[in-house]
């Protein structure tokens, strides 16, 4: 276990240091170091590519580390909550809930606020919200089903896939629909230094927190009964893990837009490497997720440059093959 972190870490700095080089302008590796250390402590920026590595690119990388990391954390914990594999924030509801919120804002206001902070804000409350929804409405008494939660998630999902359609349809402005169909596939182009600030630290508190309460995900996984008989109140440990799940999906959503299958695919892979306690699938699946959203983004904005793809056209094509092999698995007699 602590070799495979190390070595994940090592991938992932690796790969961070080649993908702020990578771009319309080639900075090199050295370069690319020394640029960042400038801009970490202060220094004077006098090399020829320290805009472009501290301003431009360093702030993205970090925010697809972060994005790609809080989507496979909040997939995981969802997986644990509902004790199915095939539960992710998109499967539940929750990336849809935060498009709508933004999707809302970009056809009111117009193109102009996706450089402000009200679209991430309005993302960021309605997944919670959402999150609030599908908790209500999957209870049935004191008891929280998670077959029940996942046929709310996909219904309230797809409730706010339509109203976020006729959104959409309604506003008649050929620019905002650009932006919005490119944010709901997921877009880190609007990566900037205050986003970094706000969601970093959010997306560190709720995975230390999931990682500090991971014996509890495990209870869970054994099922009602037995975690009951362990001390543990099943429905209340699953409102809070769900609840928890919302917030991390909300944060990531409202920096880059829904990103679909990441919270799918790594906590798959992690339980492969490391097997089902989530003392070690957490922090496996969020090292996986950071590094492959960070390979997805160096793809999206490189492969057909100067066109930039967005993130989800790439992450789906790893995503939908292992959603279909763990629904044909879980069919399996």
């Amino acid at each position: 276990m602590p070799a495979l972190l190390a070595a994940g870490g090592v991938a992932l700095i690796l790969s961070a240091v080649v993908a702020t080089g990578v771009g319309a302008v080639h900075v090199a590796p050295a370069d690319v170091v020394a640029g960042l250390w400038r801009g970490a402590t202060g220094a004077d920026r006098t090399g020829p590519y320290d805009f472009i590595v501290w301003n431009l690119r360093a702030p993205r990388v970090l925010e697809a580390i972060f994005v790609g990391a809080g989507l496979a954390l909040a997939g995981a914990i969802a997986q644990a909550v509902v004790g199915n594999p095939i539960a992710d924030p998109y499967v539940l509801g929750l990336s849809s809930g935060a498009g709508l919120g933004a999707v809302a804002v970009i056809t009111t206001f117009g193109v102009g606020v996706a450089g402000s902070l009200s679209l991430p804000a309005a993302a960021f409350a309605t997944a919670l919200l959402t999150g609030l929804l599908v908790l209500l409405l999957a209870r049935s008494g004191p008891r929280l089903d998670p077959s029940r939660l996942v046929m709310v998630g996909i219904s309230v999902g797809s409730l706010l896939a339509g109203i976020t359609s006729f959104l959409l349809l309604r506003s008649g402005n050929g620019d905002a629909a650009r932006q919005v169909m490119f944010w709901l596939l997921g877009s880190l182009s609007g990566a900037q230094w205050r986003l970094v600030v706000i969601s970093a630290p959010l997306v560190l508190l709720a995975g230390c927190f999931a990682l500090l309460r991971a014996g509890r995900l495990n209870l869970l996984s054994l099922g009602d009964d037995s975690a009951a008989a362990l001390g543990m109140r099943p429905a209340r440990a699953r409102a809070g893990f769900f609840a928890l799940a919302a917030f991390l999906t909300g944060v990531v959503v409202a920096v880059s837009g829904t990103i679909g299958f990441v919270g799918l695919v790594m906590p798959a892979f992690a339980r492969v490497l490391v097997g089902a306690d989530h003392r070690r699938v957490l922090p496996v699946a969020a090292l996986l997720g950071a590094l492959l959203v960070l390979l997805a983004d160096t793809a999206a904005r490189t492969v057909l440059a100067p066109t930039e793809l967005p993130i989800g056209i790439l992450t789906a094509f790893v995503g939908v093959p292992v959603f279909v092999l763990a629904v044909r698995r879980q069919a399996a007699p």
